[in-house]
């Protein structure tokens, strides 16, 4: 049996194992193409054997920019590395200034890139970039080579050898990929993950989740440019799962209902977004049909794991799950059985409601320096408990420093940043990744994380306020889509709320009250402010005085990736926030 060392050793483990014939599924011209995993194999030896006679030579750097996950993507993944060349992912949705930075800073010599909205950004910084050599793209587009032209150009075989070659001599310990974070502050920073790294992860993160080899189906739709997905494929590679790309966040429902996956990972706010819809739905119902519904909600908000609240919840939770949940399940194709979510924390109540409905949210951390699971609930063994990001997985070791920043140590953490020794010392010490997250290990084991160490803050009075925890609280409302606490060194804190349009509008409705069409005029509506106010008390009073919300402003625009408010893992670019409503910040402190 192969033995998994190098990140190209995963599709060779696979086919070994079991040759599935949906090792990748990807949707052409509205029909669902399958690869197996011979397929996948050929087609990266001949990927491989076409960039050796581009003159690809090992350590050089080739970057992929898809706006969707494909089939593609991973053939040239493996095509790639398999050489000893390094595969550079770069999120779609930045700015061509951004792409400029991170092709000239990596120095990558071609570019593979999946449309027109991808082409147009790279062609307007091209001549700007001297490694650059030439750009692939993954569909037909007038103006540009397509990446078929390589699958002809490695037809022949002959060089195979040299293919054989360059696989044997990459070690574990080289270098594989470079993922620049995209930050919420200042410049890109490419974090250097070997194939020891990203490998060791899968293997140790892998055990967390409930398999069944072979016969799972999962659909991938968070961006495969961040590593969270990417581990999350490679371990789906690892358990032989068939794997599906969604052809759009948009159209999502119903990709999701077509392929009736057993597995996908989230991100807190996606499952925001499909709890809210689910409640609205609720809303509308009459009767008794409505009664059950809220009953239903309300049994799941109380929901804890392995039958602690007794024998008569889990009696009504049965019944809960066969008049009310089998519908949500269905919404989500009937099939599914986990879901794996990371990248931000997720509010307790999703935990609670979506595992009492029968498809539980595993809730993990890590960042892409720790490449990147460092701990992950698991539903089996008593390693789930709510309102934590589970127990550290294996060979992985954390402390919490004197500060209460946790520390990660283990072969998961990365080589260090691209090009920048200084920023690199500065975040290993002592073997010890410092993560800039603050938490706590409890009893058991369990994580739990209560804020970024560099988003709190201090009030003039000198009372700390960590901004995450009181945002994660106000977002429970259905009337605030985002939220923004501010305050650093004022008298108070308060915050910017961009409000759920939708939902407002809705209430409006409801309650025959006339706010407006245009978000300006909504915003700027009495009733609306008053209410969303109602809001913010109510849940200020979880917290102490000198935490709650004092003041707001309500701003027009949706924050969004392409308006440059929330990163592509959908965080806040708080620096970004801050800048452009910095006339509300006077308004609200002057």
């Amino acid at each position: 049996m192969i033995q998994i060392t190098r990140l190209f050793d995963f599709p060779y483990y696979q086919l070994e194992k079991n040759n599935i014939p949906n090792c990748f599924v990807t949707k052409y011209d509205g029909k669902w193409i399958a690869t197996s995993t011979q397929e996948y194999i050929n087609k990266a030896n001949t990927i491989s054997r076409a960039l050796l006679r581009l003159g690809v030579q090992p350590n050089d750097k080739i970057a992929i920019i898809s706006s969707n996950n494909r089939t593609e993507w991973n053939i040239m993944d493996i095509g790639i590395l398999q050489i000893g060349a390094q595969n550079v992912p770069i999120y779609p949705t930045i700015s061509e200034e951004d792409y400029e930075y991170i092709l000239s800073h990596c120095e990558s010599k071609y570019c593979f890139i999946s449309d027109d909205e991808v082409l147009k950004k790279v062609n307007l910084i091209k001549n700007n970039l001297s490694n650059l050599k030439e750009v692939y793209s993954f569909n037909d587009l007038e103006g540009c080579k397509n990446w078929r032209e390589l699958l002809e150009l490695g037809a022949d075989e002959t060089n195979q050898n040299v293919v054989e070659e360059r696989k044997n001599n990459v070690k574990p310990t080289d270098l594989a990929t470079i993922i620049y974070t995209s930050g919420t502050t200042g410049k890109p920073k490419g974090v250097m993950l070997s194939h020891n790294n990203i490998v060791s992860n899968v293997l140790d993160s892998s055990p967390r989740i409930p398999f069944e080899e072979g016969a799972s189906v999962a659909l991938s739709f968070l961006p495969i440019c961040h590593i969270f997905e990417r581990v999350i494929l490679y371990i789906y590679q690892y358990y032989s799962v068939s794997i599906y790309f969604a052809e759009s966040i948009d159209k999502l429902s119903d990709n999701i209902k077509e392929v009736k996956p057993t597995v996908f990972s989230v991100v807190p706010r996606l499952l925001e977004k499909v709890y809210d819809k689910i409640y609205a739905k609720g809303a509308e119902l009459t009767g008794i049909k409505k009664k059950l519904f809220f009953w239903a909600i309300d049994l799941g908000l109380h929901y804890e794991p392995y039958g602690t609240n007794g024998f008569w919840y889990e009696i009504q939770l049965k019944i809960a799950r066969k008049i009310i949940f089998t519908k949500w399940q269905e919404g989500l194709g009937g099939n599914l059985t986990v879901m794996v979510s990371g990248s931000a924390a997720l509010q307790t109540r999703l935990t609670r409601v979506f595992a009492a409905a029968g498809m539980p949210v595993m809730e993990g951390y890590g960042l892409t320096e720790t490449s990147p699971v460092i701990t992950v609930n698991d539903v089996r063994n008593s390693g789930f408990k709510v309102g934590t990001v589970g127990k550290v997985i294996q060979n992985v070791t954390i402390k919490i420093a004197t500060d209460g920043e946790i520390l990660c140590k283990g072969p998961n953490v990365m080589m260090g940043y691209f090009k920048d020794e200084i920023l690199t010392n500065e975040v290993i010490k002592d073997g010890f990744f410092h993560t800039g997250d603050i938490g706590e290990i409890d009893s058991e084991g369990f994580l739990k994380i209560t804020d970024r160490k560099k988003e709190m803050f201090k009030t003039s009075g000198g009372k700390y306020i960590a901004p995450q925890i009181i945002e994660n609280a106000m977002k429970q409302s259905h009337f605030i889509e985002q939220i923004m606490v501010i305050g650093d060194g004022e008298k108070m804190p308060a915050a910017f709320i961009q409000t759920n349009f939708d939902f407002v509008k809705e209430w409006a409705k409801r309650h025959h009250i006339i706010i407006g069409k245009t978000n300006e005029e909504i915003v700027s509506n009495d009733q609306v402010i008053k209410r969303i106010q109602e809001e913010v008390e109510r849940i200020n009073e979880k917290f102490g005085n000198w935490e709650k919300i004092k003041r707001f402003e309500l701003t027009p625009e949706v924050w969004s990736i392409n308006g440059g408010q929330l990163t592509p893992t959908l965080k806040l670019k708080r620096k970004v926030v801050m800048e452009k409503y910095k006339n509300l910040y006077q308004k609200i402190y002057n």
